[in-house]
Formats: structure tokens, C-alpha cells, sequence
């Protein structure tokens, strides 16, 4: 693939790749080509790319947003993935209220079989709730129940990415007692390292919330 063809050169970037893409439309369509591709070396290439313009200049991207809300129904963990993380940073730029239209389909995958992508779903419910006040309490309710949504082994360790997503959103929250129950019942968690997740929460919220 062309825009990513000098992408191991020392001075080719991940940045300059993508600033070729703003401006370069055959750029950005190759991207979008590599991340379908069955090489994961051009995937991952293409999506580092694609994932700095969704911080970056999630606009450029927004009219693509039908593309990976496709990547929502693959079969391919990777790809979900992808339009996991991809979709959150591009709420910031949806002025369609697209992302309402398709929630129930994104917060599906919290009952996903692989950890990894309920996991990684419930780390960017955060960016998305700062993104979308509006949609704060759906959210919340939607990762204080994972218990429900998810029936794998793993759901104490979901549990811990959940818990630093309501964290960024936390002081902006309605239900805070009902965050701080949640939380304070996952310092007995089966994971280690949700129940330093649950520590470092409480110690960071737990007197401002009982100052309100």
C-alpha cells in the first residue's frame, strides 16, 4: 500500500502518515483497505493511523462512521476492536446523534464471548459519556450491570476497566452512590488488579462524593 509503503523509514511517522491522509483522500481510502486486510502488519499499521485521526480530527473521519459500525457485526475480534475504540473518540464529532442510534449494538458486546473486546468496550464508556452527557446514565447503568451483561469467567476483571470509565465521568454523575456501591463491593473481586482499580477510585472519589 503506497501510504504506508515508507511507513518503516526513521522518518516516517505515525503522525506524518496521517497528515498525509487528511489531505491526500487516495491516502485515507488505502487505510481504510488496510484495515480489511488479512496481512496484520498493514492492519495494525492502518489502524494506529486511523485511531490518531479519531483523536485528533475525529471530523475527518465522521463520514465514514457507517464503516465501522459494520466492523461492530464481524465475526473478527480484532475488528471490533478497532471499531471499538475508533467509535468512541469519533462521538466527540457527532452532531447526527448517530452513536444513540446504534448504542444497543456497540453495548452488545459487554456479553461479548472474548474478554478483550467487553473489556476494552467497557475502558472507552468513559470517553464516550464525557462525549455524550446526555447518554451518561444508560452508560452507567450498562457497565454497573455487568453481571448481566456478561457471563464469562472473567467479568471481576471487566469489572476494573468499567471502574476507571466511571471514573472519568464520576464527578459529572447523577448516581454516584450507586458508582460508589458498586465499586466499593469490588474490593473483595477475584482480580487483583480490579481490586487496586477499586482502591485507587475510592481514595481519589470516595470524600468528595460524601461531601456532596
Amino acid at each position: 500500500m503506497d501510504v504506508l509503503s515508507d511507513s518503516d523509514k526513521k522518518d516516517v511517522t505515525v503522525e506524518s502518515i496521517a497528515q498525509k491522509a487528511l489531505q491526500d483522500e487516495k491516502a485515507l481510502s488505502e487505510l481504510f483497505q488496510g484495515i480489511l486486510s488479512k496481512d496484520d502488519a498493514i492492519r495494525f499499521s492502518s489502524f494506529k493511523v486511523l485511531l490518531l485521526l479519531s483523536e485528533k480530527h475525529p471530523g475527518a473521519l465522521y463520514d465514514k462512521w457507517g464503516f465501522f459500525a459494520d466492523l461492530l457485526d464481524s465475526d473478527n475480534s480484532y475488528l471490533q476492536y478497532i471499531a471499538i475504540y475508533i467509535m468512541a473518540n469519533l462521538t466527540k464529532a457527532d452532531t447526527q446523534n448517530r452513536f444513540e442510534k446504534i448504542f444497543n449494538k456497540y453495548y452488545s458486546i459487554l456479553d461479548d464471548d472474548s474478554t478483550i473486546t467487553a473489556a476494552h468496550l467497557a475502558s472507552n464508556s468513559g470517553k464516550i459519556a464525557k462525549a455524550k452527557p446526555g447518554l451518561q446514565d444508560k452508560i452507567t447503568a450498562k457497565l454497573l450491570n455487568i453481571d448481566r451483561n456478561h457471563h464469562g469467567k472473567q467479568k471481576d476483571l471487566i469489572k476494573g476497566y468499567a471502574i476507571e470509565a466511571l471514573s472519568e465521568y464520576f464527578e459529572e454523575a447523577e448516581n454516584r452512590n450507586e458508582i460508589l456501591e458498586f465499586v466499593k463491593a469490588q474490593l473483595a473481586s477475584k482480580s487483583p488488579k480490579t481490586r487496586k482499580i477499586a482502591k485507587e477510585f475510592l481514595r481519589k472519589w470516595a470524600k468528595s462524593a460524601n461531601s456532596t
